[in-house]
């Protein structure tokens, strides 16, 4: 995956911002569920690029993923990092010691979880379970379940910058249902797995992730903005585009992981994101065609079908609170939207060039 210059750069630039705290895992072994995935093949990168680079002693990665969205071969084995074919919703042994455990599978695309209904709620609940199960018996140092903002549904306007203590508006059978409360059991189970059985746990809510890895057909609004744009097509805007979000840079949010991962402290629950430049959605349609300036392509206004986008069901603000991130982990996102933008849409007209070849 670090192949790509733009990759490359991430890598050093997460491996420069937790240097104070990547010892920690040497030597350690790290079983990361869902690491095929977008936010998971990122943080296999990363301790891949540790290992090569500062750790004295390199660290074992074990990735476990079920593959369902057809990204199978997609990581490198090698010495340090093996890779399993396994669906964490049934029951399975692992073998030796393990430190940490990342729980980073899920289907986080609207595409992908409303034809995988099922899979994805046995992911997070399950799956959840099983891993759990596992971190018990190991003994792990920490656990780290990828949660999500769907948590927090359509927040209050009081609510806005979002803080970790909201208890969110979200609804339990509507359209995005599927994907959002496998993610609230699955905290729930996380915080008493760990109070009872003393697993220490942390958790982490991401906000609006993007970057370079991302499938460029996942439905996730900029892959799709920015691959619609680039091939001259027309830039599908769900509703009337007045649905605001902030959105974080892959190499910010990865540093997020580890910090919280690594994190020592008793506080439990994180949000990860960017809260600077909330920008509506029909604004954010504007300034991809801006940035790609293919002029075959414009933005077109469309009901949406699935029901998950739009004014209905789509939450009509996200931004994150980052006030316990920043005093807990130390966490700063750098990466602002028009320089993130800029380096996906570069590692993108690659990506679609080396797939037309």
């Amino acid at each position: 995956m670090g192949s790509h210059k733009i990759i490359s750069e991430d890598l050093e630039e997460i491996s420069n911002e937790i240097r104070d705290i990547s010892h920690k895992l040497n030597g350690e072994t790290i079983f990361i569920a869902g690491g095929a995935g977008f936010l998971g093949k990122y943080l296999v990168s990363t301790l891949d690029y540790l290992n090569k680079n500062s750790l004295e002693k390199p660290c074992k990665v074990i990735v476990a993923d079920n593959f369902i969205t057809g990204l199978e071969r997609k990581i490198e084995e090698n010495e340090n990092i093996s890779v399993i074919k396994q669906d964490i919703s049934k029951e399975f042994i692992l073998e030796g010691d393990v430190d940490y455990i990342i729980h980073a599978a899920s289907l986080a695309s609207p595409k992908f979880y409303n034809k995988f209904r099922l899979e994805t709620i046995n992911a997070g609940f399950l799956g959840t379970r099983n891993l759990l199960e596992i971190a018990k018996e190991k003994n792990v140092k920490n656990f780290l379940f990828f949660s999500s903002s769907e948590v927090y549904g359509d927040p209050d306007s009081k609510f806005i910058p979002t803080p970790e203590e909201y208890r969110g508006n979200v609804s339990c059978n509507g359209p995005r249902s599927c994907y959002d409360e496998p993610k609230r059991i699955g905290e729930t189970l996380c915080v008493n797995y760990g109070d009872i059985h003393n697993i220490p746990i942390k958790i982490v809510r991401p906000f609006n992730v993007y970057g370079p890895g991302m499938r460029l057909d996942d439905g996730r609004v900029i892959p799709n903005f920015v691959s619609s744009a680039i091939n001259g097509e027309k830039i599908t805007m769900y509703g009337d585009g007045d649905q605001t979000r902030t959105f974080c840079y892959i190499s910010d949010a990865t540093s997020g992981w580890i910090k919280a991962l690594l994190s020592s402290e008793s506080e439990r629950i994180f949000n990860i994101g960017n809260d600077d430049q909330e920008i509506k959605m029909k604004h954010l349609g504007d300034l991809v065609l801006g940035l790609v300036g293919n002029k075959n392509s414009s933005v077109e206004y469309k009901e949406d079908k699935m029901g998950v986008y739009g004014n209905k069901s789509d939450p009509s603000r996200r931004c994150p609170d980052l006030t316990k991130s920043r005093n807990i982990l130390h966490y700063n996102p750098k990466v602002n939207l028009v320089f993130g933008i800029k380096r996906f849409i570069k590692w993108a007209e690659d990506e679609i060039l080396v797939n037309k070849k």
